[in-house]
Formats: structure tokens, sequence, C-alpha cells
């Protein structure tokens, strides 16, 4: 096996039938991980019947969720260290044929590069964000691969995402983009943006409960990994990443007496997550 793929999949009995249909899953030479975190739902049995008779597809059962937590037990603990290159996507995603090839070409083509970075497909502003992937150098967490060396590099120092982080894409992205240091070693082009790899995320229906409820959760966490972001710049600009703690809520309570909620509806979103924050500052 010289490739692996992890899909983080929480809750997703809707959506993992769709997002394992859009992958090559007949290829020996890919091993695929389904990373089936916290869930209730029968997310597991979806998974366990797509993958019955595939030896190089397994299903891992996790009983606590929480993304970035399964992405450190991934990285650490499922990884033979012998992959030439590792995709991350969500459970909820489609991606389009030839992605993970395209992901691992331009990592080949690019060996100064830490990460690539798929490509968003769909969406009223997808336009918008692949033009600011192509500027920024950013990642999104539906769609990126990582290749071995960084990843060598990032168990051999330790290195793990705080458990309950909001937003891994963004922590890996400025590992990638520091190659593992302070913030001043940010270099942008250390992430390629790919563009034969693109991903397809669940419409959002104004007529759908479901859109609405999912739209919920999407800004509560926006504003919780808002506040999250500031701690995470403090720690990067003195420290780099071994200056990050285990949990994000160890350094709730010195924070929360210096943040404020912005204006408008974001701000309502803002003041439930400082609610939230506070409540796990106390557990």
């Amino acid at each position: 096996m010289t490739i692996a793929v992890g899909i983080f999949a929480h809750q997703e009995e809707r959506r993992i039938g769709l997002c394992l249909g859009s992958l090559p899953l007949d290829r020996a030479d890919i091993r695929f991980h389904i990373l089936v975190n916290g869930t209730t739902d029968a997310t597991v049995e979806h998974a366990q019947r797509i993958a019955a008779g595939r030896t190089h597809v397994v299903v891992h059962d996790i009983a606590q969720g929480g993304k970035s937590r399964t992405w450190n037990h991934f990285v650490h603990d499922l990884l033979t260290g012998e992959e030439e290159a590792v995709i991350f996507m969500d459970g909820d995603a489609e991606i389009t044929p030839g992605s993970i090839d395209a992901l691992v070409a331009d990592l080949a083509a690019h060996p100064e590069a830490n990460a690539a970075a798929g490509m968003p497909m769909n969406g009223r502003r997808a336009q918008i964000y692949r033009h600011n992937l192509k500027v920024e150098r950013g990642l999104f967490g539906d769609l990126y691969a990582l290749p071995r060396r960084f990843l060598a590099a990032i168990r051999e120092r330790g290195l793990r995402l705080p458990d309950d982080l909001v937003g891994d894409d963004g922590m890996v992205a400025a590992w990638a983009h520091t190659d593992l240091e302070r913030d001043a070693n940010w270099v942008s082009e250390r992430i390629v943006p790919c563009e034969g790899a693109g991903f397809r995320c669940e419409p959002v229906s104004l007529l759908s409960p479901a859109s609405w409820r999912m739209q919920y959760r999407r800004m509560s966490n926006y504003s919780v990994r808002y506040f999250q972001n500031r701690i995470i710049s403090d720690i990067m600009g003195r420290e780099g990443p071994q200056g990050l703690p285990h949990r994000m809520e160890d350094l709730y309570g010195e924070w929360l007496p210096r943040f404020r909620p912005r204006g408008g509806m974001t701000g309502w979103f803002d003041r439930k997550a400082l609610a939230r924050m506070q409540r796990q500052s106390r557990a």
C-alpha cells in the first residue's frame, strides 16, 4: 500500500454511501480508512456493508467523537508510516474522479510542498473559494493531502492537534506553511492548490429542515473556531506547534475575559459560543 485515505465520518448515515461511492474502492494500491467517530446513527453499518469483501477498506468504529481527536488517532496510531501520501477527506463529501491521483502527483511534482489542497466544486461561493485557495494557499478539511516526509516530521515530534480544536484544516495549514515552526517561518508556497482534485458537498436548501440544522451547527462552530484561532495565533507566534495544549478548554479561563462578541447575527452565535466555552472552562 503506497497511499492511504482517511474518511472522517460523524453521524453521516445519509451521506456516507455517496461519499464512498465517489472513491475508487476497488484499487488495491490504496488503503481506505473509514473513521466513524462518536456516532449513534447507522453510519458504521452502512460503511461496513460497502466495505464487505474489500480487505483494503477498513471501518474503524471509534467511540469518542471529534475530528481533531480522530485526526490524531489516525496519524499517530493507524498509519504505518510507509505511505507515499495520505489523503484526508470528510465523510459527507463526494470527490471528483481522478482526485486522489492528482493530489499525489502534485505532491510528487513539488517535493518542497508540505500539503496539496483539493478544490470545492459546488455551492454559490465555490468559484470565490477556489480563487482564495490559489491565492492564500489554504486547505479545506473536505479534501487535502500530506506527503510522507511531512507526516514523518509530525510523528517524530509527537505533534497533536488539541483534541477539542474546531477546524483541523486551519491548524494543519499553519503547520504546513511554517514547516512546523513559529509563524515567523510562514511560506505560503508550502501548500500546493491542486486543480485536478475536487470535492462536492451537500447543497444547502432553504426549504430543507436538515439544511437549516446543518447551517446552525456550522455557524455555532465557526464562532468557537474564531475565538480558538485567536488563542492559537498567539501560541504559534510565540512558541510554535509545540506550545499547543492537549485541549483548548485548558486555556479558556485565561482568555475568555479578553473576548467580546462581534456585531450583527455573527454576534448572536459568538455569544452562544462564549457561553459554551465558559461552561467547558468550569467543567
